[in-house]
């Protein structure tokens, strides 16, 4: 019997009482055929039908939901059987049974009899937001899935589908058996089929069934939402569940990484080639050909589609994304002018000059057309006016605005490629970084872009009208506030840019791949945001350099030589306003050990922002730097390239202004080049004849030809392909290029005439040991550096001249013994290309030169 004492009654009907219990009376009655009037005859007619709350057995036990029921006005009975369930009956109310447990006998009881049930967590809700009880026709337990819109795909068993879409509807979701853009959640069993593929295009989350069993598990926790992202992640299907992969082309490091993200994305690995294997990754960039004829089941994609599902947090569709092989014509017409074999020496030297040329002619590539006659067009930024006999001041100049150029251009890379696309609203997937961390990461870098854009363009406009009074420092000056505004909030705060990127890749799967995909596409030059983002660290004092070479190419009566002094004045402003902090000790003590152990080493390699990156020991291949068979040992620092080469034996040891003596220093100073003078690097394939050697193609600014230098590698801690990849990474730093890659080329060693044959045979080091010999004779004798031929010539006539007399026996054996050693003075050897000024240094003097004699 129903406890009426508890019955709340109320002169009004309730503001909390469904209007769609009112509507659907209205509508039987309407098909009974009652004749019904306007609106207010209808409500006349009507009975007054209250909502009334029926508590069953343990519901109304809850004084928590009693409670709420008494909050929110509702009327409410309790009731303990079913048996009295014909007892509460009544046309003045429209009964709502509360039900704590929607699987037991009564709740299956009040189901079949089409009654409105409800769980105690909606009494809750409702009572805690003061909102109206929702209408359901269904059971309603509680409302975390209420305005979710679910479909469903890849369930083969009845039961199991039945049961979720009965748990949804207890929980106020809508359920829909096609799938359209108002579905918000798409429940898989597997990863195919057409609405998989539907919602992966939209964006759609796509569930496991496991994300409604728990949702299900927490129905009785309050303001508790299914769709919250923090409970949603949990159960959303991973990019490759039901994927077995395998990786073709990838170093150990990186298919390590991959098998790792692999895992935590939900799928698993197996060796390539096994025939469980539902994809194969490939490096398409490495591999040309496949190790085998894949099957019709299994897809072979690029790595884009690896990172590409990562990212997107679902599987990609792999059609956009299959491997095709590579084909590239330029770079077979590269290989084969490199891989020229001719059978005499003459037509060797003619290939080798042609094969320099094209090199040549490819390095020198200029973004600007030649030169067109001033009555045939204006001059535009499209023309160039090229001087007949360019200038050693027009190549700075230029190479200056090419490093501008290319330098505007890796900063709009980073901007279009990374920052905006993070930045975009609606990303499928959520964001992929919060925007104090995109803030941290990129911080100034459009101001930066904006500065240098300007500076760019003026630079473009003052070479396409060029003119040896142009003046290059104003452009600088006109901006220098702009470069003190913008560099010092970056730069202080780099290491922080940096361990961000660091920090967020660890910890954030979909950024990592978001990097991955920019770092193979061909603007970014394989390179790391990491990497792109140092170039402003490296800006100012590049063009410091630039700057201060100009200088030494401008004339003193150019108003432009005081101008550029200004301008690298204010750059080094702007340089002393960023943290000095910052600097590495040790990267600077390496510096210092290398100017002591190199005899001569210039003094302007001690820089602030220079640091040394790697040693390596070669031997020389050619008579460039060095003679042939020479230790050379090159020092490579992030803008230049340090050569030395070992000392000859020296007796006595060097004293310091203080008194205190040192050791000798085991090495001389050759050269230091600016990495900016090496325009290719050689990758010497391997023969019986040349084992681990590589050339440098360089060009000085104040030479028109090219000048090869050849190395063999004598260390084996170093692979040679790490070294070159290493090298030419720099020189595309210092150039401002992002596609170091096509620095390198292969080439085989006939085509350079390269060989390392004997080079460690006993008469290989005799005939250095007379070379040697020859030369330093050859010094002592060399009072005004006169040429040998000249030298023999002056004294073969002076000795036949004097008095009209023949030589006596002791003359002729003087003039033997100068003959013999200007005969080795002149020993011919392989020789490339002509030496230019600047490697041919004699930095012995006559009294040094007697005390090596001694």
């Amino acid at each position: 019997m129903a406890d009426s004492s508890v019955l709340t009654s109320t002169i009004e009907r309730t503001s909390l009482a469904d209007s769609s219990i009112f509507d659907s009376k209205v509508t039987e009655i309407s098909k009974e055929n009652v004749l019904i009037g306007s609106a207010s005859y209808v409500e006349e007619e009507m009975p007054q039908i209250e909502t009334r709350m029926i508590l069953v057995q343990e519901a109304g036990k809850q004084e928590e939901l009693i409670q709420a029921l008494k909050e929110i006005k509702v009327p409410f009975v309790k009731m303990e059987s079913v048996e009295e369930l014909e007892s509460m009956d009544s046309p003045e109310f429209e009964n709502v049974f509360i039900v704590m447990d929607f699987q037991d006998s009564v709740f299956n009881e009040l189901y079949k009899t089409d009654h409105r049930i409800i769980g105690p967590p909606v009494i809750l809700n409702c009572a805690q937001k003061g909102e109206p009880l929702p209408f359901s026709c269904r059971p309603l337990y509680c409302t975390s899935m209420m305005n979710l819109v679910l479909c469903f795909t890849g369930f083969r068993k009845k039961e199991e589908l039945v049961r979720l879409v009965t748990l949804v509807h207890h929980m106020g979701g809508v359920i829909r058996k096609d799938f359209n853009s108002k579905v918000t959640h798409l429940v898989a069993n597997c990863t195919q089929g057409e609405k998989f593929r539907i919602a992966v295009s939209l964006g759609t989350p796509i569930m496991k069934p496991e994300w409604i069993y728990k949702a299900w598990e927490r129905r009785s926790e309050q303001d508790f939402c299914a769709s919250v992202d923090d409970f949603r992640n949990e159960f959303k299907v991973p990019p490759f569940q039901d994927c077995i992969l395998s990786f073709l082309g990838f170093s150990d490091e990186e298919k390590t990484n991959m098998e790792e993200m692999t895992e935590m994305q939900g799928g698993n690995c197996l060796p390539v080639g096994d025939e469980r294997c539902t994809h194969l990754i490939v490096e398409e960039n490495i591999v040309k050909e496949l190790p085998f004829e894949p099957s019709k089941k299994l897809y072979v994609v690029k790595q884009e589609w690896f990172w590409g599902s990562i990212q997107m947090d679902a599987r990609a569709g792999e059609t956009m994304y299959l491997y095709e092989k590579a084909n590239t014509p330029e770079l077979k017409k590269s290989v084969s002018l490199l891989s020229l074999n001719t059978p005499n020496s003459n037509r060797k030297r003619r290939r080798l000059k042609e094969t320099l040329a094209q090199l040549s002619r490819e390095t020198d590539m200029s973004p600007f057309p030649p030169q067109t006659p001033k009555s045939c067009t204006k001059s535009s930024k499209n023309s160039t006016p090229v001087p007949s006999k360019q200038s050693a001041r027009w190549q700075v100049a230029k190479e200056l605005y090419q490093t501008e150029s290319n330098y505007v251009n890796i900063l709009a890379t980073i901007i279009q490629l990374f920052q905006v696309p993070l930045e975009e609203e609606g990303q499928r997937g959520g964001p992929i970084l919060a925007p104090e961390e995109i803030k941290t990461i990129f911080g100034s870098i459009p101001d930066i872009f904006d500065v240098h854009t300007k500076i760019k363009d003026d630079l473009e406009d003052l070479i396409v009208n060029w003119d040896e009074s142009k003046s290059i420092g104003d452009i600088f000056l006109k901006y220098s506030k702009d470069l003190v505004k913008t560099y010092p909030p970056f730069v202080n705060f780099f290491e922080m840019s940096k361990e961000t990127i660091i920090k967020c890749e660890k910890q954030k799967p979909r950024f990592h791949a978001f990097l991955k995909i920019n770092q193979a596409k061909p603007e970014c030059g394989r390179q790391s945001l990491v990497e792109l983002l140092i170039r402003p660290v490296q800006r100012l004092p590049s063009v410091a350099l630039l700057l201060n070479d100009l200088k030494k190419h401008t004339a003193e009566e150019n108003p432009d030589k005081s101008t550029l002094e200004k301008a690298i004045g204010s750059l080094k402003e702007v340089m002393t306003h960023i943290n000095e902090d910052k600097r590495k000790t040790e990267a600077q003590k390496q510096i210092f050990d290398v100017v002591y152990e190199v005899d001569g080493c210039p003094a302007n390699l001690l820089s602030s922002h220079r640091s040394l990156v790697q040693r390596v020991e070669t031997i020389s291949l050619g008579e460039h730097p060095c003679d042939r068979g020479e230790q050379v040992t090159l020092f490579l620092f992030n803008d230049c390239l340090e050569i030395a080469r070992k000392r000859h034996k020296v007796i006595g040891t060097f004293r310091s202004p203080h008194g205190h003596t040192r050791p000798p220093a085991s090495l001389k100073h050759i050269h230091l080049m600016p990495l900016s003078q090496i325009k290719k690097v050689l990758d010497i394939r391997e023969t019986e004849d040349c084992h681990n050697a590589f050339a440098l193609l360089v060009r000085p600014p104040t030479e028109r030809a090219n000048v090869l230098l050849s190395f063999q590698m004598t260390s084996e801690e170093l692979p040679k392909e790490n070294w070159l990849k290493m090298l030419c990474r720099h020189v595309a730093n210092t150039i401002c290029k992002a596609d170091a890659e096509n620095l390198i080329y292969s080439a085989d060693p006939e085509s350079f005439e390269v060989n390392t044959k004997d080079m460690d045979s006993t008469l290989s080091r005799a005939s250095r040991a007379i070379k040697k010999t020859s030369k330093k004779v050859t010094r002592a004798f060399s009072f005004s550096k006169t040429p040998k031929r000249a030298l023999r010539r002056a004294l073969m006539t002076s000795q036949s001249s004097v008095e009209g007399r023949s030589p006596s026996s002791n003359d002729k054996h003087v003039m033997s013994r100068l003959s013999s050693t200007s005969s080795l003075a002149g020993i011919p050897s392989p020789s490339l290309v002509s030496l230019p000024s600047f490697f041919e240094r004699r930095s012995h003097t006559l009294s040094r030169s007697t005390t090596h004699l001694i």
